[in-house]
């Protein structure tokens, strides 16, 4: 019986921050691949809060258990990412049904341009209203409460958020959930 081919596949973001949901997308992915590279990149449409070596920072933490599991910044196109990472699936994580067009229009270019797959998974219930989007809008405009967003983003993000608030001289308040 022929070995089957190891499949690597890319899960490409901003992770601007990185977010509970993102974690919960590559922990599941690592199960279903042979090898995952999270694919830290630069989305043209969004000005980014961290750097490439920030964002990878912020996620290297959480990827030390997942034995098949990498991060690496890139630029440029993502389908040329894939290729040079050996990989032949892009992972993408789905909310609700406006990134799931969003993505299938995406993934029918990827296809056309890169002749690279995409698979989706569907986020977990509790993550399917978490975007690293809205996080620094309920951070930046809701005064820098930290419990805010405590649910949202592990512990290193949070701690990254206040010293970013800090290095930009805005006094933030770091005020603790009750329970």
């Amino acid at each position: 019986m022929p070995q089957r081919a190891r499949i690597i596949a890319v899960y490409p973001g901003s992770f601007d921050p990185v977010t509970f949901g993102h974690l919960d997308v590559i922990r599941r992915g690592a199960q279903l691949f042979d090898r995952l590279v999270v694919g830290v990149g630069q989305n043209p449409e969004k000005e980014s809060w961290f750097s490439h070596g920030e964002r990878l920072a912020m996620l290297e933490p959480h990827l030390e258990t997942l034995r098949n599991v990498r991060a690496e910044g890139y630029e440029g196109l993502t389908v040329d990412f894939v290729r040079r990472v050996g990989g032949r699936v892009l992972l993408r994580g789905i909310r609700d049904q406006i990134d799931l067009s969003d993505e299938l229009h995406q993934a029918n270019v990827n296809l056309l341009v890169g002749e690279i797959e995409t698979v989706f998974l569907m986020t977990s219930d509790q993550h399917v209203l978490t975007s690293s989007t809205y996080i620094k809008q309920i951070y930046e405009l809701g005064g820098g409460d930290l419990a805010r967003i405590e649910r949202l983003v592990p512990p290193n993000v949070v701690d990254r958020l206040e010293e970013r608030m800090r290095r930009n001289g805005v006094r933030r308040r770091r005020s603790r959930r009750r329970n």
